[in-house]
């Protein structure tokens, strides 16, 4: 355990969440009290200092959600980084599977960053709009935001406490399967081939789909489009940034030796199927016009879909070979 927690990168990682932690916690209790003492239409001193302290209490959690936002593809960085003194581990996808905290922590953290990020559009359409339409909203909104944030810094101190760099773990190559058949970790029994075809015809798809498909159709275009893309880039597009067959794995490809496109290619899908999703929420229950979270949202995805085959295409330019 002291091995990790003195770890250059966990140190500063911990210290770094715990400030945040503590500002939220702060800005929890102020958030409070003006739940209960917001009144717009009211004219009074009080009113007045709860309108001066929602603008920094906004502030506030605004800036702690930009720097989470920024520490998420350093807890990553350092999950690599660890794997020098993780027995077994040969990258992140190892020291992520070191105990049980692993995986709910990072998916904790992907629940903490989208509630955030919808948490700012909301916070940008309250502040427009001069009489703070929004503002108990944004607080509930908060209050959601501070209890995932509240479970994730509990996962993250039992995670990193948890760590036994005695104990040996699994490898990407064993943990996806890496010399088994190609076929076998797909979802819904598909075979490479169709996973890539499925993968164009959803980002065609959400394409149509921006002018008149119900939201409902567009909200479960966007998540089957980013859990196809995930097995997509895993199981084929992966192989050629890696110029192997057989190496499957979300993980290496954050690394120096691949020059860390896999930061580019997972914050491009991240990017797109958040603002995709977002704009069906505004629609859904703010009853805005979206359309511009939309058209941003199929720029990222249209980037994201050219990195991605763009990869295959290079390989073959230079060798003359598909690894299929």
């Amino acid at each position: 355990m002291k091995e990790v927690l003195f770890f250059n990168e966990v140190m500063s990682l911990l210290l770094s969440e715990t400030l945040l932690y503590t500002l939220m916690l702060i800005a929890f209790f102020i958030s409070l009290k003006i739940l209960v003492r917001w009144d717009f239409e009211r004219f009074t001193q009080e009113q007045y200092d709860m309108e001066s302290k929602s603008y920094l209490l906004s502030t506030l959690i605004s800036f702690v959600i930009v720097i989470k936002i920024l520490l998420l593809p350093f807890f990553v960085y350092g999950l690599d980084a660890l794997a020098s003194i993780v027995h077994g581990a040969m990258c992140g996808a190892g020291v992520i599977e070191a105990n049980e905290y692993g995986y709910p922590l990072l998916a904790q953290k992907i629940a903490v960053l989208l509630l955030g990020g919808l948490w700012l559009i909301i916070h940008k359409m309250d502040i427009k709009a001069k009489t703070y339409p929004y503002m108990k909203i944004k607080l509930w909104l908060f209050i959601a935001l501070f209890a995932l944030m509240s479970v994730e810094y509990l996962l993250l101190i039992f995670y990193y406490i948890s760590i036994d760099v005695t104990k040996s773990v699994s490898c990407c190559s064993v943990i996806y399967n890496s010399y088994g058949t190609d076929d076998t970790n797909l979802p819904f029994g598909l075979e490479i081939k169709s996973l890539l075809m499925l993968f164009y015809l959803l980002y065609f798809f959400i394409i149509l789909s921006i002018k008149s498909s119900p939201k409902i159709v567009k909200l479960l275009a966007y998540i089957l489009f980013a859990l196809v893309s995930y097995y997509a880039v895993v199981y084929f597009f992966g192989t050629y940034i890696y110029a192997q067959p057989h190496h499957h794995c979300p993980f290496c490809m954050l690394q120096r030796a691949y020059y860390y496109i896999g930061y580019l290619i997972w914050l491009a899908l991240m990017i797109g199927v958040f603002l995709g999703i977002s704009g069906v929420v505004l629609e859904s229950f703010f009853k805005v016009n979206a359309r511009k979270y939309y058209t941003t949202s199929l720029y990222w995805l249209t980037f994201f879909i050219v990195i991605c085959s763009s990869l295959p295409l290079i390989y073959f330019t230079k060798s003359g070979v598909w690894l299929l």
